[in-house]
């Protein structure tokens, strides 16, 4: 039995050398450029402390905005001597990012679990991948609803005049919003977006705030307001932390699907450590334990969750989601965005 054994044991012993040995290979400093607040908090737990265990000759600084705009201004303005590595922030960002040349290729020669990624994870071939999804919801204290909100008609309730925190574009809570209103109002979206548009300004006088600060989360479980948008990761997390203050509502109409990709940065000054790191962040591992911790659902086919967090994420929820083509969207963000500045906030001055 022992000598049966042998051949085996003496296999995993190589295996395990060989892993270390690459281990130490990768060393040196990268810098990530991701989400501010929770996000960052919970992904460095999930994440960045296995990884450092992983490589512990590799040091990884965080750089936190709180929003993908600011990191994509941050890329620009960095094109000609890039100071970050790696880069995680929504889709529709990636794909301007992609076509102006400030991310990098990836392939599964650098980055092997790209191999094992569920399909909806390619968003453009060759390029950074999904590393969450997430979906869009309403966000209510509970205090203020006793039957809580089923519909995304709650916004235009004038009860709650002065007491919502709606986030507008540049995010894409506000392009996601536009087109979950376009959805309940029986317009195409992909045609005009003038009936959405018109529908937002009737709700901007009734809108204390279109960009929430810290965030949407606080100010409704503060009872600053009693109503918002958000995501729903955030919004569960939220709810369990506040105890149940804070409720989160898939509204019947619909949501969209929200995707944040992670990619390496043109020009990166550690490329190597930076693709472990991109590779770590989409093994099964890394997925399984960002998704207990921040419920975010998964990209990995391999990812093992448990039933508990998993029916908290999107994955659940998928037939409920409204279909949205991100890079499409990406070549209406100025537009939209216009629309948002020009038509919806300033309706509510």
């Amino acid at each position: 039995m022992i000598t049966r054994l042998l051949p085996a044991i003496i296999f995993a012993a190589l295996l395990s050398t060989t892993a270390q040995a690459q281990s130490a290979d990768v060393s040196g400093e990268i810098t990530l450029t991701a989400y501010s607040g929770i996000f960052q908090d919970k992904y460095n737990d999930a994440v960045i402390k296995p990884f450092l265990a992983k490589y512990p000759n590799v040091k990884v600084n965080y750089f936190a905005s709180n929003a993908s705009s600011a990191m994509l201004g941050n890329l620009r303005s960095q094109a000609g001597d890039p100071q970050t590595d790696v880069v995680i922030f929504d889709v529709s960002t990636s794909l301007i990012g992609d076509k102006e040349g400030l991310l990098a290729p990836l392939t599964a020669a650098d980055v092997p679990n790209l191999a094992d990624l569920v399909p909806q994870a390619i968003v453009k071939e060759g390029y950074g991948p999904a590393v969450t999804f997430d979906n869009l919801v309403v966000i209510y204290n509970t205090e203020a609803f006793p039957t809580p909100p089923t519909s995304l008609e709650v916004l235009w309730d004038k009860a709650y005049a002065g007491k919502m925190a709606v986030t507008s574009m540049p995010s894409i809570l506000g392009s996601g919003l536009m087109v979950m209103t376009s959805a309940m109002l029986g317009e195409d979206y992909t045609k005009s977006v003038k009936q959405s548009a018109a529908k937002l300004a009737e709700m901007a006088p009734g809108v204390q705030t279109f960009d929430p600060k810290p965030d949407a989360y606080t100010l409704v479980i503060n009872g600053t307001d009693v109503l918002g948008t958000g995501w729903n990761a955030r919004g569960q997390y939220y709810a369990d932390e506040s105890k149940g203050k804070l409720g989160v509502m898939l509204p019947k109409e619909g949501t969209i699907l929200q995707i944040n990709t992670i990619n390496l940065v043109q020009g990166s000054k550690n490329p190597v450590a930076a693709k472990a790191f991109i590779d770590y962040a989409l093994s099964p591992e890394a997925q399984a334990a960002f998704t207990e911790a921040m419920f975010y659902a998964p990209v990995n086919s391999k990812a093992k969750v448990s039933d508990k967090a998993m029916a908290l994420t999107v994955a659940g929820q998928l037939d409920k989601t409204l279909p949205l083509d991100w890079g499409w969207a990406a070549t209406k963000s100025d537009e939209w965005n216009q629309i948002w500045k020009r038509q919806i906030i300033s309706a509510g001055k």
